[in-house]
Parts: structure tokens; C-alpha cells; sequence
């Protein structure tokens, strides 16, 4: 018996998997180094930490219930006095929305703020998770390229004196996912000066804000106004086995989000929430367990980085990584790391190759490594592997400009 599919939504045509969700697959071998992933450390997680939260969260019967749409108002009030001192004003509790990761916040926000070819100006080379959400809306997307100092806010800038009037800027202003950078504090303000001038959203992205080596990220872009949407999570800086995000923005967006989170999934887990929440509120402890993140991740950043440039020299630039997990490397000599990762899996490393952030620019000759998942001398190794690959890829690349 044949049968007659229904179709599905128009909107998925643009869409695709995500590259670095597919590339995990073929990474998942033991005998694989991944430089792939961006994953915190699993052996820094405080099991027991969390384990001991469980419980005291599962003495009451409540926490097994439904919780508030906007989340578990105990933890809503832990992170009104942790953003208001990252802020530096008082944030209000009706500023505050509680979401299943801050992935969720940013699909909310895309439904929230965009109509369909709405614009909507990203970093170029972007976050994976941020391009497909803002498709999946139907908005253009525009890229502004990065640099040392983060976003090109001067390139924003011309683009809003030329006549363009962007609905949303997206930004991953601290430890920047891909590109390692942190923008500036006067590129922060110059950014804020602008959503004002032109009235845009800003939404800043910051999973990475606390993950810093030598000296606290500068104050966030939401510092300087109003049209901030800040987002930031639980996923980096204790588990992403909680599913615990949070926006810091107005009254009447919080409430738009809060309707169509009605629709979505009601609300989050009032047992997640709770965990975290005596979690971050912890502070004899809290601290001392960021503390030691922060220094082992700094630790395996600067082996990889060390080991990066004592291998490879010139043929292959790569950023300082000064807190986040990522470092971005591009070669001088023409790999083309898409080209070179074959190679690579075959030597037994993993990176994902530059195209997979791409907007406007190729980014053909770069990739992404991420050091946090393994130890200094793993990731030492990993680059020797890269540098076995890359003289497989050069051998391959001469025995076919012969033949040819």
C-alpha cells in the first residue's frame, strides 16, 4: 500500500545539520584526540557537589512539581544578585528568564524579536548555534568580520550609514567561540552607542565569561544600555547535564519569551534549578571550584598553544587563548583544513575545519581547536598527529600536481 507523506515545513529547506555536531560522530573512537568538540572537562564537574544539592533539593516534595514559567523564583533571585553586581546596577526579578540552556533563550529571542527577513548581523566566523537559529527564523544574516579586539564595530558602523537597520546584533563578546578573541571595552561601548542610536537589540552571548586565565573579562556590552539582551549558563562553569540558562533583559521581552515558552515546553526543571541554584550560591565554595577550572584550563591552553607554534612555526598562526576553551589557528602555506582533515582522522586527531562558522568569508585555510577535554601531554601529542597529517596532505597534494 503506498502512502501519500504530508510535507513538512518550508522552513527546514535551508537548513542542515549542524558540521561539528556530525563530525563528534566520527570522533567518538578511542584512539581519536578530539580538538573538536566544545566540551567542558567532565572530570571537573562536582559530581558529588551535585549529588549532595540533589538531595537536599529532593527533601521537598514541591521540587517535583511544575515550576514557574519564567523559572524556580529562588534561583531567579541568586542570579539577580549575581548579574547586578556583573552589571553593576540592580537588575530587577522580572529581568530574569530562566531557560533550558541559553541555546533556548537564543530560539526564543530569533521567534521574539525577528520577522522573516528581518536583519540580523552576526561575527563572521560565527557560532554554529546562533546561524542555525537565526535561519530556522527566516532572517538575512550579514557578517561583520572579527579581530584582535573582537567584533569590527567600526565596519557595524558604515553598514548602519549606508541604510541598513539591523532588528538584532548577535555577539560573543568574551573568549569568543569560534575566534578566541574578547572584544574591547570601548568597542563595547561603542556598540551599546549604537543599538541606542539606531534602536537594535544587542543579544550578548557570554557561556565563557567566567572561564578567564589571568584577569576578569571586561564589563559586559549589557554595562552600557538597555537594548542588551544578556544570556549566559550553568553548561560551562558546572554541567550541561543541568540544562540551565538565563537572560538578563527587559520586562516586556522576559514576558514575550515567557508566552512562547508556554507553547514550547511550559517551563524547566524545578530540580535542575534548584541544584544550581544552592550551587552558585554557594560561596565557600563556588569560588574554589571556578578557581580550579579556570587553572587547568589555562594550563592545557597554553600547552596547546606552546606546542602549535613550536611544531609548525609560521606555516600556522593561532590566537593566545586568555580564558574560554577554543583556540583559532590558520595556515600561512595554503592547507586547506577541510582538505587535511581526512588525514588527519587517519593520524588520529580531530579539529573542525573553518568553513563550518563561515557567513561571508571561506575561512578555508583555518580551524577550530578546542583544549579543554584533554591534558597538557594528550594535546602535545594531538599536535604532533596534526603535523604528520599536514606532511601526509603536502606528499598527496605533490603525487597529484605530478600526475596532473
Amino acid at each position: 500500500m503506498s502512502s501519500n507523506q504530508p510535507p513538512l515545513s518550508a522552513k527546514l529547506d535551508g537548513l542542515q545539520s549542524s558540521a561539528i555536531r556530525d563530525l563528534l560522530k566520527l570522533t567518538s573512537r578511542a584512539e581519536i584526540i578530539s580538538l573538536a568538540g566544545g566540551l567542558p572537562d567532565a572530570a571537573l564537574m562536582p559530581r558529588e557537589r551535585i549529588a549532595e544539592a540533589a538531595e537536599h533539593a529532593l527533601g521537598d516534595a514541591a521540587v517535583l512539581q511544575y515550576t514557574e514559567s519564567p523559572g524556580w523564583a529562588p534561583l531567579r533571585a541568586v542570579l539577580v544578585e549575581r548579574e547586578s553586581r556583573q552589571l553593576g546596577r540592580a537588575v530587577a526579578l522580572d529581568e530574569v528568564f530562566v531557560t533550558h540552556g541559553s541555546q533556548q533563550a537564543l530560539s526564543l529571542l530569533a521567534e521574539v524579536l525577528l520577522d522573516p527577513g528581518a536583519l540580523v548581523v552576526v561575527e563572521d566566523p560565527a557560532y554554529v548555534g546562533a546561524l542555525q537559529v537565526f535561519r530556522a527564523a527566516g532572517a538575512r544574516i550579514v557578517a561583520v568580520p572579527l579581530d584582535a579586539e573582537g567584533m569590527r564595530v567600526d565596519v557595524l558602523r558604515t553598514m548602519l550609514a549606508g541604510g541598513e537597520r539591523p532588528a538584532v546584533v548577535h555577539t560573543v563578546s568574551n573568549f569568543h567561540n569560534p575566534g578566541g578573541v574578547t572584544m574591547s571595552p570601548r568597542r563595547r561601548a561603542e556598540l551599546a552607542e549604537l543599538a541606542d542610536a539606531h534602536g537594535f537589540w544587542v543579544i550578548e552571548d557570554d557561556p565563557y565569561g567566567e572561564l578567564w586565565f589571568d584577569s576578569p573579562a571586561p564589563a559586559p556590552v549589557a554595562t552600557y544600555s538597555r537594548n542588551v539582551i544578556r544570556l549566559s549558563s550553568a553548561s560551562k562553569i558546572i554541567a550541561p547535564t543541568l540544562r540551565v540558562g538565563w537572560m538578563i533583559a527587559p520586562d516586556g521581552v522576559c514576558r514575550a519569551v515567557e508566552l512562547l515558552k508556554q507553547g514550547a515546553d511550559l517551563c524547566g526543571s524545578a530540580l535542575t534549578q534548584q541544584i544550581t541554584a544552592e550551587l552558585l550560591a554557594d560561596d565557600s565554595w563556588f569560588p574554589a571550584h571556578l578557581d580550579t577550572v579556570r587553572a587547568t584550563y589555562r594550563t592545557r591552553a597554553e600547552a596547546l598553544v606552546r606546542a602549535v607554534r613550536t611544531t609548525f612555526g609560521d606555516r600556522l598562526t593561532c590566537t593566545d587563548a586568555s580564558g574560554g576553551m577554543f583556540v583559532w589557528a590558520s595556515f600561512t602555506d595554503g592547507t586547506d583544513t577541510a582538505a587535511l582533515l581526512p588525514h588527519a582522522l587517519e593520524q588520529g586527531v580531530a579539529y573542525v575545519p573553518g568553513a563550518a562558522f563561515a557567513v561571508d568569508t571561506a575561512y578555508p585555510h583555518s580551524m577550530r581547536m578546542c583544549f579543554t577535554t584533554s591534558d597538557a601531554q594528550t594535546l602535545e601529542q594531538a599536535v604532533e598527529r596534526l603535523a604528520r597529517a599536514h606532511a601526509a596532505g603536502q606528499r598527496a597534494n605533490s603525487a597529484h600536481s605530478i600526475q596532473s
